[in-house]
Formats: structure tokens, sequence, C-alpha cells
């Protein structure tokens, strides 16, 4: 009797675990489902990528002999869940399992593990090899440790891998890290040639059609699409990143400059999350391009502590930590989310472009996420759940495993410091400092009260003030907290009451 075996639509790679001993007769589910298009309002851009890639890879499934259903939202059979999907399937053929691989959601890996049960069929969930550190890898370097720390995982990888590692076990430029050269502050304009943007086929284009008719209430618009949804196109993404932005990635990794929407990033995230490339290829590319001499050690130790130390790192943390890990709130947030997070309708210049980024690509990298929106939403009080599910829906490289840790995390402290070890705040002078955002603004980045005070800055102070008694126990925020001492109780009462009237002002209007 056949095989019945799903691959859900982050694990495009023909590789993939649940295809392993895959045999003529098997058949192989993909589905576009109701309840994994809606459960957020994904941007519209987010849904053509996953929609039209897993098209594209059902149809090279069946190019290579593969016996492929497919369940399409717009099909004669569109399936409500994966749960109808593979109903529909075993009532279509007789088949004596059921083979997925892990899923990159706790939600849906409840649903793979009720299967079992309700279709009366042994189901069998293989590990997702696409990972460089297995979870039984991961558990096994977190035993007995009261701390993850982000930089001795980074290393044991490196160790692991051999990756910028010489013959005596020691990295190769005799330095780890390079993040203290990874900052430079961009002057005047800089030379940033346009990443790889892909063309759309009619197959594309009908999902297109297909988004901005059933999801026209979802944010963005899919008509502006041009990412990759094939694995050559994706490979085409990684070449260009690699030969053209590379070499200036490391100077500038942390800059932030009005309009430029990608800088120098390798914009190969969303990619790498749904399975078109692999992340010992994208590291392999980098290593190659340093030992050719064609990057520069900081570009490439920033690239491969991005895919190998922290990629590798959220996804082990993640399912260590869950499921109660979702429900984590040490700061105790409980503000809702600001309109502006949609609309970009602000005066505040740096959420503005931020947030127009995303209207317009479902994408902003690293720093806007850390510390432009995700440090606004924390400096303002952001419920971690609601920030959280807005990640999920704005980000075109958002799944589960990466949104939470990063989401709840890293940006907003709401997991008490699991991920990162102190909240990631700071006022305007930070965005001052690294972007051309404030010169440009009516808001004055020094200020923290009066009618041209930087809503940061504002808020910075009275976050200090807010959880003083929490951050005083935190080593790492000790000058921030003397910095808080010195301020009089008349600075502290205009702050705090100017922060207050910033949130009345910007409560979301439903």
């Amino acid at each position: 009797m056949p095989t019945l075996r799903l691959i859900f639509g982050d694990q495009l790679s023909h590789d993939i675990s649940a295809l392993d001993d895959v045999s003529a007769g098997d058949v192989v589910v993909l589905a576009e489902t109701i309840a994994e298009t809606t459960h957020v309002k994904h941007h519209q851009q987010k849904l053509v990528l996953f929609l039209s890639a897993m098209r594209h890879f059902a149809s090279e499934l069946e190019d290579a002999g593969h016996r492929v259903r497919y369940f399409a939202l717009d099909g004669a059979t569109a399936a409500a869940s994966h749960d109808a999907a593979i109903a529909t399937c075993l009532e279509e053929n007789e088949c004596d399992r059921i083979v997925t691989t892990w899923p990159g959601d706790w939600r849906v890996l409840e649903m793979v593990r009720r299967w079992e049960r309700d279709f009366d069929l042994p189901v069998e969930i293989r590990e997702d090899s696409r990972f460089l550190c297995q979870r039984a890898t991961f558990e096994a370097w977190a035993d007995g440790r009261k701390d993850f720390l982000l930089e001795d995982f980074y290393r044991f990888m490196r160790k692991r891998t051999g990756m910028l590692m010489n013959d005596q076990g020691k990295p190769v430029s005799g330095q780890w890290n390079y993040d203290k050269d990874n900052r430079k502050a961009p002057a005047g304009e800089l030379d940033l040639p346009a990443p790889y943007r892909a063309r759309n086929d009619d197959l594309t284009r009908d999902v297109i059609a297909l988004v901005k008719d059933r999801f026209a209430d979802h944010p963005g618009d899919a008509e502006d699409f041009d990412w990759a949804v094939t694995r050559e196109q994706a490979k085409r993404a990684l070449d260009r990143f690699v030969d053209v932005h590379l070499p200036h990635f490391g100077d500038y990794q942390d800059a932030m400059l009005k309009g430029e929407t990608f800088m120098h990033h390798s914009i190969l995230s969303p990619y790498l999350n749904i399975g078109l490339l692999s992340p010992r290829e994208a590291c392999d590319a980098a290593l190659q391009a340093f030992e050719a001499g064609k990057a520069p050690i900081n570009a490439v130790e920033g690239f491969i502590r991005q895919v190998l130390g922290w990629r590798e790192y959220i996804h082990g943390l993640y399912w260590h930590c869950m499921p109660d890990y979702a429900e984590k709130n040490a700061l105790a947030a409980r503000e809702d989310m600001p309109a502006l997070y949609w609309t970009a309708d602000t005066d505040m210049a740096c959420m503005r472009d931020a947030v127009t980024n995303l209207k317009q690509h479902a994408y902003a990298h690293h720093i806007q996420r850390l510390m432009v929106l995700g440090l606004f939403a924390q400096l303002f009080g952001i419920d971690p759940r609601q920030f959280n599910a807005w990640h999920m829906s704005m980000y075109i490289d958002s799944v589960d495993w990466v949104s939470l840790p990063n989401a709840q995390g890293m940006s907003q402290f709401a997991d008490g410091g699991i991920v990162g070890t102190k909240p990631y705040c700071a006022s305007g002078a930070y965005i001052d400092r690294m972007s051309n955002y404030c010169g440009q603004c009516r808001f004055k980045p020094k200020q923290a009260s009066g009618e041209k005070a930087c809503p940061f800055t504002t808020l910075y102070w009275d976050f200090l003030a807010r959880h003083q008694e929490t951050l005083a126990n935190n080593h790492r925020m000790g000058f921030q907290m003397k910095n808080l001492a010195r301020k009089s109780k008349d600075d502290m009462d205009a702050i705090r009451q100017q922060a207050d009237t910033l949130r009345k002002e910007l409560a979301r209007d439903d």
C-alpha cells in the first residue's frame, strides 16, 4: 500500500526528509489551506511567495515522476485545513501510513500529533535535516546550562562544522567575532546596487491575481511582488548577494538610510525558511568568496554568524522552550499595537520609512526590525503577543519558529532574558548615530520632553523608570540605570506626562 507523504509550505526542498525512501506509488500531498492563509492576516506578498513557490515545487515533483496531490485555494477541491486535505486523500487512496517532516510551528505540530488518532494510521514525523544543528544536538548542548548564550552556541557550531576554523581548531583570523566591525554608520550616500529581483511567470501572475482577489483586506499589495519562487531563482539571488553585496555587508550591517530597504543585506531569509536554499550552501558560498579573496573577514564572519549562529540558535531555542515560551510576558506589557504599524502614518521619520518598507516589500532588514520597529514597541509597552502576531503577518520570511523568539525574546524581552541577556532599549540617539533619519525628522533625538521631543527618547526614559526595579538587578543595564538616577524629579515628571500623552495619542483606532 502507498504512503501518504505531506509536505508543508515551508518545506519546499527536494531532499526534504518526508521524501526519503519515496516510492512510485506514494502520494505526495501539498495543500494551500484556508486555515494557514488566514490564521494571521499575512502580507499579500508573503502569501504569493508561499503559494507560488508551492505550485512551482509541486510541478517540479511531477516532472520528477512523483505522484502529487495538490490542493489549490482556487481549485475544484480546496481544503479548509491540512486535516481536511489528508481526509480527502485517504478517501481517494488506500494508504498504510502518513509521513511528514517536523513542522516549523508548535500549533502545526500539535495538529500532526492528532493524525494517528484521527485517521487510525501510523504517523511518522521525521527530523528536518535542513538545519545544521538538529534538535537532539541542541538539547545536548543546552543540557545543564543556566544561560543559553548565543556566543557559546556559535563557537560550538563553528567547531562542529569547521566553518572559518583552521587545522588547529582555532578561528582562521585569530578572532571569533567581528561584531564591533559591523557597526559603521553611513556617511552620506552609499553605492547600493539593487539586489536580485525575480521576473514573474504566468503561474506567479495567476497567484498574484488570486491573492489580490481573495485576500484584498490583507496588508501590502501583491501586484508589486518580485521575490524568487523557485530554487533556480533563489540560487541566482544567492549569487547576486555574494558577488555584489557581501564585500560591503560587514561594514554597514547595522546602518540605515531613508528609502534604502535592502542596503547590502542578503535578503535570503525567505528562501532559507521555505526550503529553496539550504543554510549549508549559503554559508559555503560566503566561505568560498572569503577563500578567494573576494570578501573581507568581517563581512563573511558576520554572515556566517547570522546563519550558522543566530538562525540555528533561534530554531533550537524555540523547540527547547515551547509551548510555554509563547505566553511569556516578563515586562507585563499590555498596550495595543498603534495603527501606525500598518499605515506608516506618523511624523517619526524612522518609523515611517520602516513601515513603508514593510508595506511595499514585506521586508525590513534586521536593524530596522530590532532597533526601530521592535524598539518602539518595547518602549511603548505593546503586548508581546500582539507584536508577534503583527510580525508574523507583515514579514515575508516569518515562520513561527523564527518569528516568536525574535519578536518576543530578542526584540521585546518578554522572555525575561532567555534569548537576550538584557532589553535592547535605546533612545533616539542610537537611531541618529546609525541612520540619516533624524536630520529629516521634526523630532529631536536629544530631547525627552517638549514639543520637539523624540518619542523614542521620551519612551526610553519612561521605560527605564517603569521597570527600574526589574532592570536594577541586570548587570548589563548598570550604565543606563546610573544615567536614569541623574535625572531630576521635574525632568522625570515631564517625561512621564509626555509618555502618557503619547500613548493616548497613538492608541489604535479600530
